[in-house]
Parts: structure tokens; sequence; C-alpha cells
């Protein structure tokens, strides 16, 4: 069993920035596939970027691409989210969710393993 932990949520102003972080508890990401989901009032998730588990390949939304990038570090206990030039739109509760030997797809069905979010809020 993983369990993911994210952090890093807040309000900020439209224009800013933040950096949210998923780790595993008790583990390492090695091996897995992370994706970033979001999920805003009234809407369904969405899908926002994702990173295989071999890092090599990095799939972004078209509503956040330029804008957000996803990494993960060295030792393999997080992966990132760094928001920039944030956008009202960008509001919701932010989920990281992992995939064993994943390749980083799109579809939230792929994922065995899910945080339980963050709030993202940026005020116009």
């Amino acid at each position: 069993q993983v369990q993911l932990v994210e952090s890093g949520g807040g309000l900020v102003q439209a224009g800013g920035s933040l950096r949210l972080s998923c780790a595993a508890s008790g583990r390492t990401f090695g091996g897995y596939a992370v994706g970033w989901f979001r999920q805003a009032p009234g809407k369904e998730r969405e899908f926002v970027t994702a990173i295989s588990w071999t890092s090599s390949n990095k799939y972004y939304a078209e509503s956040v691409k330029g804008r957000f990038t996803i990494s993960r570090n060295n030792a393999q206990t997080a992966v990132y989210l760094q928001m920039n030039s944030l956008k009202p739109e960008d509001t919701a509760i932010y989920y990281c969710a992992a995939e064993r030997w994943g390749a980083a797809t799109m579809s939230g069905a792929s994922y065995n393993y899910w945080g339980q979010g963050t709030q993202v809020t940026v005020s116009s």
C-alpha cells in the first residue's frame, strides 16, 4: 500500500506561484509514474500533468502548458508541481496519484494510489 501526502497548497493572487509537493509515506517513488489532477467545485476531476516512472516522459494539460512544471527529486522521495502565472481558474483541490511502472497517462483510472488533496485558491 502506498500512501501519498500532498502539501504546499494555499491562497495566492493571480499571477503568483506555488509549489506543490507529493510524498510517498514510508517509501520512494522509484518505479512509479506520478500524476497531478485537480477538481474545482462543481466540476469533474481533470488531468493536470504526469511524469513517467523513468522521468523521461512528461505530459501536460493544454490549460497549464507553459505555466506548470512537474519534476521529481533525485532521491525519488518527492514529486513537485511548480505552478507559475496562476489564474483564478486554477483554483481547485489538487491531488497526486501514483501508478507502479506507469507510463504517465492522463486517465485517472490508471492510477492505483491517491493522496487526500491540497487546496489551491487563486484570487483575482
